[in-house]
């Protein structure tokens, strides 16, 4: 994991934000890793004042496809299942990273191609087998096509939000504040979910405990503390870009049946937008600080 650290540990614990060989303060970061695909975007920047010290970043929010695999051997209609990408985050990231001012970064691709928020050596990268969906184009599964589409899309991505990461922290001369945006089923495999937002982490909990309180200040909502999902998960995009650096993060999860239509989308940015600005604000989320993780050693 040592590679895909944002800086080294002198980098951590002097605090100094100077380039350190990770990426440019002046890196026009739409550009970041497009020499290795001319064809496919695999990532969206949503620009924003870096200055503001947070970025907004949503794995999972769009289902597009790159031509030359086409729909995978799937009908259409997979496609707009949770298979394919999280329902409505796409609506809340923009509305978010607009109502907050700061930048935000967008997979551009369908997880069925590759799941941007697993570890490379994660056995659910690619999809062969997804709630009760088989993928064909995923089956059989070739070591050289698995590392086609590490390197066209999913490396590409990462690198982007490392870049992005950095180019927050250059401007402020601080730890940046993650926060990461995903949506889940109202039930799965027959049960039901019945939070209505779930607030995911692994061992850091300065941005978990204050959002959490908020939200649940609203007596209408039920908010779910590692649910529906337990939120340490090794390789992860919080582990890999937050955890082993020490930033302050957090992962929201909303239920898809409340994002489904934009407008109800645009509502709950408009709930989270100024809790995370007081979270943002805090002097403890601004400083890098090593809890460690649940999964094992960093």
């Amino acid at each position: 994991m040592a590679a895909s650290r944002l800086s080294d540990a002198n980098l951590l614990s002097s605090q100094d934000w100077s380039n350190k060989g990770i990426a440019r303060a002046g890196a026009r970061w739409n550009d970041i890793g497009m020499a290795r695909t001319s064809l496919f975007t695999p990532f969206e920047i949503i620009d924003g004042a870096r200055d503001r010290g947070m970025l907004i970043v949503a794995d999972h929010a769009r289902r597009d496809m790159p031509d030359e695999y086409g729909d995978l051997g799937l009908p259409a209609a997979e496609f707009d299942r949770h298979i394919a990408y999280d329902i409505g985050v796409e609506w809340v990231t923009r509305r978010l990273a607009e109502l907050t001012g700061v930048p935000a970064i967008m997979a551009g691709f369908s997880r069925l191609l590759i799941d941007p928020n697993r570890g490379e050596d994660d056995p659910t990268l690619i999809r062969q087998l997804y709630d009760g969906t088989v993928v064909p184009g995923n089956y059989p599964m070739a070591d050289d096509e698995r590392q086609k589409r590490l390197e066209l899309f999913y490396r590409p991505y990462h690198d982007a939000v490392g870049a992005l990461t950095a180019s927050v922290a250059h401007a402020t001369g601080r730890p940046p504040f993650i926060v990461s945006m995903h949506s889940f089923t109202p039930a799965m495999q027959g049960r039901i979910r019945p939070w209505h937002v779930g607030i995911l982490w692994d061992k850091d909990d300065r941005a978990v405990r204050p959002l959490i309180e908020a939200l649940a200040g609203d007596p209408e909502l039920l908010v779910g503390d590692n649910e529906p999902y337990d939120g340490a998960l090794r390789g992860d995009t919080m582990f890999r870009h937050a955890i082993v650096n020490g930033f302050a993060h957090v992962l929201i999860e909303i239920r898809q049946d409340l994002i489904a239509v934009e407008t109800d989308a645009i509502a709950w940015a408009e709930r989270l937008a100024p809790i995370l600005d007081a979270i943002n604000a805090r002097d403890d989320i601004h400083v890098a600080r090593q809890f460690g993780s649940r999964t094992g050693p960093i």
